[in-house]
């Protein structure tokens, strides 16, 4: 638990590792060695031609990700930690996101596959040798391997991209993975409440938590009822079928006019085969699964369709205490089910699917007020814009959070079966434009509890 929260620390949580450098040692390099390995499955499935194509000006060629991941490992792990000279510094320019958008980069002078993964392998036996000498104390960027850590997460997020990527590419499927497990039809109740008053939001000791995680601060949040499972394919068939897509007033006036400019009549990757739904995942067409969490839902169809249920998104707060706040303690956990790092039973991440489970799955994994899903599946907006906390301070570059900071951005909760272990907590935030859809994004739905 949190330094703030009540209860204490699980020997794989927070502060664990500060005491036993050996331990840690042990988790970055598994950490990274799992990152690398995904990386090399979603950029080996493909022939060359699909690693250098852009499959959509959202995205970056497969080849960009690739190198990226490699570059910044070189600039954060080898130069920054390990004190080492530059490897490839002419490269620098070519892979800052933040100097070339998406849509640029199938122009730049990009390395070709085969010598992207020359140099990416090359930096990542440099970065290990640098692992084994490195003092887990002395500096913000060394204590508990935050850097280390701060590496892992990035490789992942980018995977998690890149397997985007896969979705949007068309052609022949190219990742298999198993189903998750069946799961009986949920009969649970359909809302959990959760009472009002204060918890502590955010975190001060996740060793590798990002800085918009942080600190963490006591937050006052009124009661309120919120969806036991994210919602299904087949409640947001019914908004459709309503009519929903064409009746104005569960729209904002900014979500309306990007729908009928758009054209959007249903979740992307949908179409309609006369009576029923078919959607296309990872190259394969199939009948929506009525019983999975909706996927592929930008924020205007999210806050729309609660609009039309009665109910509303709920707050990042809101979705911070349920999947947080323990009852019997009044103290905040690391994740739902406690400060244990997530097991298969759990929660549906790191890409072990290629698909959410259905709703319900996973109640090993529910919150002590007995919410399920809030990890894994699909990432779930929430109604709040991405906003510092109070007494947040940019680290280790103010690129990473601070210049996102606004209204513009909608905050996403939660993580999705794309996201590794390592860059999914409690307290993780993500964030996104209100008209993407591409992510593994979907959503729950929450409504106040009047005179509780």
């Amino acid at each position: 638990m949190d330094p703030q929260s009540a209860g204490t620390a699980n020997p794989t949580g927070p502060g664990a590792f500060e005491e036993d450098p050996e331990a840690f040692r042990g988790r970055a390099v598994t950490t990274l060695t799992t990152a690398r390995a995904r990386t090399t499955l979603l950029t080996s499935c493909v022939e060359e031609p699909d690693l250098t194509a852009q499959h959509s000006p959202l995205m970056s060629p497969l080849v960009w990700d690739l190198a990226h991941i490699g570059n910044q490992e070189e600039q954060w792990l080898l130069r920054t930690v390990g004190g080492q000279e530059a490897v490839r510094p002419e490269i620098d320019g070519i892979y800052d996101a933040f100097e070339h958008p998406r849509a640029e980069r199938p122009k730049l002078p990009l390395l070709p596959p085969r010598e992207a993964r020359a140099y990416a392998a090359d930096i990542r036996g440099r970065v290990l040798d640098v692992l084994e000498r490195t003092a887990f104390h002395g500096t913000r960027l060394t204590e508990a391997g935050f850097a280390f850590g701060m590496i892992a997460q990035h490789e992942q997020q980018h995977d998690e991209t890149m397997l985007i990527t896969h979705q949007l590419r068309k052609g022949p499927q190219a990742l298999t993975a198993p189903d998750p497990d069946p799961a009986p039809l949920f009969t649970g109740p359909a809302e959990v409440l959760v009472p009002g008053g204060p918890f502590t939001m955010g975190t001060s000791g996740e060793p590798w938590a990002l800085d918009n995680e942080r600190p963490a601060h006591v937050r006052e949040v009124a009661a309120f009822h919120i969806d036991t499972t994210p919602v299904t394919n087949a409640a947001y068939q019914a908004f459709i079928d309503d009519g929903g897509y064409v009746t104005e007033r569960w729209w904002t006036p900014e979500g309306w006019a990007h729908i009928r400019r758009n054209g959007i009549t249903a979740p992307l990757f949908w179409r309609r085969d006369g009576a029923q739904w078919l959607r296309r995942r990872f190259g394969v067409t199939e009948v929506v699964p009525p019983d999975e969490p909706v996927l592929h839902v930008c924020w205007y169809e999210a806050d729309a369709y609660a609009r039309w249920a009665g109910r509303r998104l709920p707050t990042e707060a809101e979705w911070e205490k349920a999947a947080r706040f323990d009852p019997a303690t009044g103290g905040s956990m690391r994740y739902p089910w406690g400060d244990a790092d997530p097991a298969p039973e759990h929660a549906n991440l790191g890409q072990r699917h290629l698909r959410p489970a259905p709703a319900g799955s996973y109640p090993a994994g529910e919150s002590p007020l007995g919410v399920r899903q809030l990890i894994g599946d699909v990432w779930e907006w929430t109604a709040s814009d991405f906003l510092p906390y109070p007494g947040f301070r940019a680290f280790p570059y103010k690129e990473y959070s601070e210049v996102f900071f606004g209204p513009e951005y909608k905050v996403l909760r939660g993580g999705s079966f794309a996201v590794d272990p390592v860059a999914c907590r409690g307290t993780f935030r993500n964030w996104d434009y209100p008209i993407r859809r591409q992510i593994f994004s979907g959503f729950r739905t929450a409504r106040s509890a009047e005179g509780v």
